[in-house]
């Protein structure tokens, strides 16, 4: 009696180890994933990173969803990823912003190298200089000229302090040397009614997130801030062009996951960005946008993000801003 009670036990604990371990493989993910994107709907990172998590979804045979956290310049969406669990469940989508934040804030309440992981680069773009079709200017050298001859009462908007759009503003003025007052907002998408109707004078936006308001009239571009003209712009001279030596400026778009989240489903969520960045769709996208592919591994990616940081505390230096 005793055996037979023995070998049914045995078999027992055999049957719950082999359904533990069926269960301890089972690949990533087995839920949804959640991307969590620190800026309005409507914005150049919010409009890619749906777009990403599309095929991102197809290639993890997973639904992948995009949930916006604005608000606090980034930080609130930055903030809520960093307490998330480190599970690969919760991802943030950030643009270039993330590293420079702590370059501008007294207590930012994250540290990028730190706190996140890598996953990836979703792609980078430049900006376009943009007015309102009733403001005077039609190139940039009029808007140069407007602001030298009424200094500190033209105005230009941005996504907020210490994000990129409002660095690449700044070291743009910096150069042509004019002063012209920044009005952050939450997010460029929040910023561009009141562009658009002319009570602020400029924004620096991406082509991808304000080529419809182009097409439409609803905006008059000046000029790219990229190295080399655009392609779906090929009448819009660089900033360069106009006289500004050696000025270009582009914002990069990433995603990355809470420190701890482990190395296999890293490494997963890596190959699934790089496998929707690289298909036929999105490399058509990104080149009627304006954008750029960067392709980098994970850890490719964390060394690009280190060399960000360090590269972000000097120019808040040379640019003098304060920290908030």
């Amino acid at each position: 009696m005793k055996k037979s009670i023995l070998r049914h036990l045995g078999a027992a604990m055999l049957a719950l180890v082999g359904a533990h371990s069926t269960f301890a493989a089972d690949p990533f993910p087995t839920r949804p994933v959640r991307i969590i994107v620190n800026t309005a709907p409507g914005g150049l990172t919010d409009v890619v990173t749906r777009l990403v998590a599309q095929h991102m979804g197809d290639y993890l045979k997973q639904s992948v969803v995009v949930e916006n956290r604005a608000g606090g310049d980034g930080l609130i969406g930055i903030r809520a990823v960093k307490t998330a669990p480190a599970d690969g469940y919760t991802l943030l989508a950030a643009a270039g912003t993330i590293a420079q934040q702590m370059a501008v804030r007294q207590d930012p309440g994250y540290d990028l190298l730190k706190d996140f992981t890598g996953i990836g680069i979703m792609g980078r773009s430049p900006f376009l200089m943009v007015v309102a079709p009733t403001q005077p200017d039609k190139t940039m050298a009029d808007f140069v000229a407007r602001a030298k001859a009424n200094p500190g009462k033209l105005s230009y908007a941005s996504a907020g302090v210490g994000t990129v759009p409002h660095f690449a503003a700044e070291r743009l003025l910096r150069q042509v040397d004019v002063k012209v007052m920044h009005v952050p907002y939450k997010g460029n998408a929040a910023a561009m009614p009141d562009v658009m109707s002319g009570r602020v004078d400029m924004i620096l936006e991406a082509y991808g997130s304000s080529s419809a308001k182009i097409k439409a009239g609803q905006l008059r571009v000046l000029g790219v801030t990229s190295a080399a003209r655009v392609a779906a712009l090929p009448d819009v001279p660089t900033i360069a062009e106009q006289g500004v030596s050696n000025y270009s400026y582009y914002t990069w778009l990433c995603l990355v996951a809470p420190a701890g989240t482990p190395s296999d489903v890293v490494q997963r969520l890596s190959a699934a960005l790089r496998s929707a960045v690289s298909s036929k769709e999105m490399k058509e996208r990104f080149r009627n946008d304006g954008m750029e592919a960067m392709d980098l591994t994970g850890e490719q990616f964390n060394q690009f993000l280190a060399r960000e940081v360090a590269h972000n505390h000097k120019l808040v230096t040379e640019l003098g801003v304060e920290k908030q």
